[in-house]
């Protein structure tokens, strides 16, 4: 029991439990969409590249923030 307490907010595999990460995942996915979606003079048509590259953006600002929030 006092092992569990120690970890605070702490999961089983040492990573922090705080949403600033999925926030940071949604702002990136929404911003890159976003961009997709109404930067002049590219398509607007949101197609699966355009899908996969705003959850590559969205992963690499989950990390981000999670690097900052660690440091």
């Amino acid at each position: 029991m006092s092992e569990q307490q120690a970890q605070g907010a702490c999961g089983t595999d040492g990573q922090s439990t705080s949403p600033a990460g999925g926030v940071g995942f949604l702002g990136g996915f929404v911003g890159a969409v976003l961009f997709f979606g109404f930067f002049p003079g590219l398509p607007h048509v949101i197609d699966w590249g355009a899908v996969l590259v705003s959850v590559g953006v969205g992963v690499l600002v989950r990390w981000g923030v999670r690097w900052w929030v660690g440091r």
